[in-house]
C-alpha cells in the first residue's frame, strides 16, 4: 500500500464511546438472531473455504509433473507492482512455455518408461554406471523445470533419455556378454556366479535356449563337479566299471557335459582294450596248450571288439598258419606214404589237399603234375595188362605199346611199375606171334573178318591171326544175319570158328 493511498484514509477516533449507538444496535441484533442450523452450515462452508483456500493451492503447486517437485514460488522475491507490470507476460509468450513446458514432460514419460524397463531387466547388474549417469541428466533437467526453464529441461530429459536408450539397445550385447562369463564360470566350476549370469541371461531374453539350458546345468553343477572327482579318482584305482557309471550319471544329470561324454568314450575305450588283453591273452594260451582251433576263435572274438582289430588278425593269421603247416605237414606224409606204395592217385588226392589249404606251394604244384602222370600211366598199364586181347587192334596196340616204352623211361620205377611193365611186355611179344584159325561156313553165307579181311563164301578155311579178340559176320540172303565173336590166344583160342546163316526171315505176306 502505498503512502498516497494510506493519506486518504481518513482517521478514526477509537475513544469515542456513543451508548445510544451501541445499545440500538444490540437490541436490533438480538431481535434478529438467526437460528443454530445456520450457523453449523456457515461452519461447514468456512471449513471448506479454508481448505480451497489454504491446503489445495499447497498441493498443487507442489506436485505438477509425476514424482517431481513444481519450483516453491514462495521462495522467490515478490516484484514489486510496478516490476509486475513492465514484466508482464504475453499471451503469445505464455503459449510458447506452455508448449516448451508439454515437450519437456513428454521427453521426461519416455525416460520413465525406458527407466522402468530397464529396472524390470536388473539394470544394477550390468550397466549401473551409465544408468546412474543418465538419470543424474534427468535430475539436472528437474532443476531447470522447477526454474521454468523448459528448453534446458527438455534437453537434459533427453540426453538422459538417449543413455536409457543406448543401454536398452545394448541389451543383446551385454546378453551375449553374460552368456560368455556364464559359460566361464561353467569351466571354472562356479555354480554360484554361472546361476546368477545365467538368470541375467535369462531376464534379459528369457527365450533364449542358452541360457536355459546353462541355467539347468547350473543348477546340477555341484553335484555333477563331485561326481567327476570321484570318477577320476576310481579310474586311478582302475575301477573302471564304476568310474564309467560315473560318468554315465553326469550325462544323466548334464547331458551337454563334454568332459564326461569324452571319459565315457576313453573309459568305455580302456574298459575294451582290458577285455582284448585278456581274450588275447587266453588265445595264445590255447595256442601253447595244443588247441589252435580254440585259439583262432578267442583271437575271433577279440577281433570283434573293434579295437586293435590288424593286431588280432595277425594273430588269426599266425595261428592258422600253424594250423595250415601242420596239416601240410600231416598230408607230406600221406603224400610220402602214398608215392612209396606207388598209390599214385592217392598222392593226387592229398595233394589237392595241400594245394586247398594254399594254392601258391610249388611243391604241391610240382608233384601234384608228377603225381597225375604217374597215376595215368599206371591206369593204363592196368587196362592194358587187363585186356591184352585187344592188342589185336592196331590203335590199341601203338598206344599200349608207347605206354610201355614212357614207363621204361622212367628212373627208379618201384616194383610196382616194373612188374606192370615186365607183364605188358610179355603181352606185348605175345600179340605178336600169329595163330592159325580154322572158320567153318555153309558155302552160302558172305563171312567178314570186322576190321581184317572179307572171307567170303566157304565150307572150310583157315587164317593166321594175331592174339587178339575178333568178330566174324554171316550174311544170306532171306536169313539173319550172324555175329560170332571170339578171342584168339591167351588159352581162349577156338579150335574152329563156325560163321552160317541157319534161320529164315519169314516173309510178312505169307502170314
Amino acid at each position: 500500500m502505498s503512502d498516497k493511498d494510506v493519506d486518504k484514509i481518513d482517521s478514526v477516533n477509537f475513544d469515542h464511546n456513543d451508548n445510544s449507538v451501541f445499545l440500538n444496535q444490540a437490541a436490533t441484533q438480538q431481535a434478529e438472531k438467526p437460528a443454530p442450523w445456520i450457523w453449523f452450515g456457515l461452519g461447514g462452508l468456512l471449513l471448506l473455504a479454508l481448505l480451497v483456500i489454504f491446503v489445495l493451492p499447497s498441493i498443487v503447486s507442489e506436485y505438477e509433473l509425476p514424482l517431481e517437485r513444481r519450483v516453491d514460488l514462495l521462495d522467490t522475491p515478490v516484484a514489486s507492482p510496478v516490476a509486475n507490470s513492465a514484466n508482464a507476460i504475453s499471451p503469445f509468450e505464455e503459449a510458447q512455455r506452455a508448449l516448451q513446458r508439454k515437450e519437456a514432460q513428454d521427453v521426461l514419460a519416455e525416460l520413465l518408461a525406458y527407466q522402468t524397463e530397464l529396472d524390470v531387466l536388473n539394470v544394477a547388474d550390468w550397466g549401473q554406471q551409465a544408468y546412474e549417469a543418465s538419470l543424474e541428466r534427468a535430475n539436472i533437467g528437474d532443476d531447470y523445470y522447477r526454474a521454468q526453464d523448459f528448453t534446458l529441461a527438455r534437453e537434459s530429459y533427453e540426453t538422459g533419455r538417449e543413455g536409457l536408450r543406448g543401454l536398452i539397445d545394448s541389451v543383446p550385447s551385454v546378453l551375449e556378454q553374460t552368456l560368455s562369463e556364464a559359460e566361464r564360470a561353467l569351466i571354472d566350476l562356479d555354480s554360484a556366479e554361472a546361476l546368477t549370469k545365467y538368470t541375467l541371461a535369462l531376464l534379459l531374453d528369457p527365450e533364449n535356449q542358452l541360457a536355459q539350458i546353462g541355467e539347468q546345468r547350473a543348477l546340477t553343477l555341484d553335484d555333477v563337479s563331485a561326481l567327476l572327482r570321484e570318477a577320476d579318482d576310481l579310474v586311478e584305482d582302475g575301477e573302471l566299471q564304476q568310474a564309467l557309471a560315473n560318468y554315465r550319471e553326469v550325462l544323466d544329470l548334464d547331458s551337454y557335459n563334454e568332459d564326461a561324454a569324452e571319459e565315457v568314450a576313453a573309459v568305455s575305450l580302456l574298459i575294451t582294450e582290458s577285455e582284448f588283453a585278456q581274450i588275447m591273452s587266453s588265445g595264445y594260451v590255447l595256442l601253447q596248450q595244443g588247441e589252435p582251433e580254440q585259439a583262432v576263435a578267442a583271437f575271433q572274438r577279440a577281433s570283434r571288439l573293434g579295437i586293435k582289430q590288424n593286431e588280432a588278425q595277425a594273430a588269426i593269421n599266425q595261428t592258422e598258419n600253424e594250423i595250415a603247416n601242420t596239416e601240410i605237414n600231416r598230408l607230406s606224409g600221406l603224400i610220402t606214404t602214398a608215392q612209396q606204395n606207388e598209390q599214385w592217385q592217392e598222392a593226387v588226392d592229398q595233394y589237392d589237399n595241400v594245394l586247398a589249404i594254399d594254392s601258391n606251394l610249388l611243391f604241391a604244384i610240382n608233384g601234384r603234375d608228377y603225381a597225375d602222370k604217374r597215376a595215368r600211366l599206371d591206369r593204363l598199364l592196368v587196362e592194358a595188362i587187363d585186356n591184352p586181347e585187344r592188342f589185336s587192334e592196331d590203335e590199341v596196340f601203338e598206344e599200349t605199346r608207347l605206354s610201355y616204352f614212357i614207363g621204361r623211361d622212367i628212373e627208379n620205377p618201384g616194383l610196382r611199375l616194373a612188374e606192370q611193365l615186365d607183364e605188358l611186355e610179355a603181352f606185348l611179344e605175345y600179340s605178336l606171334v600169329p595163330i592159325d584159325i580154322f572158320f567153318r561156313s555153309d558155302n552160302q553165307t558172305e563171312v567178314t573178318l570186322l576190321r581184317i579181311e572179307d572171307l567170303g563164301m566157304f565150307e572150310q578155311t583157315s587164317l593166321s591171326l594175331k592174339p587178339g579178340r575178333y568178330v566174324a559176320i554171316g550174311k544170306r540172303s532171306g536169313y539173319r544175319d550172324v555175329r560170332e565173336e571170339f578171342t584168339v590166344g591167351f588159352g581162349l583160342t577156338p579150335e574152329t570158328v563156325t560163321v552160317q546163316c541157319d534161320e529164315r526171315i519169314v516173309s510178312s505176306s505169307r502170314r
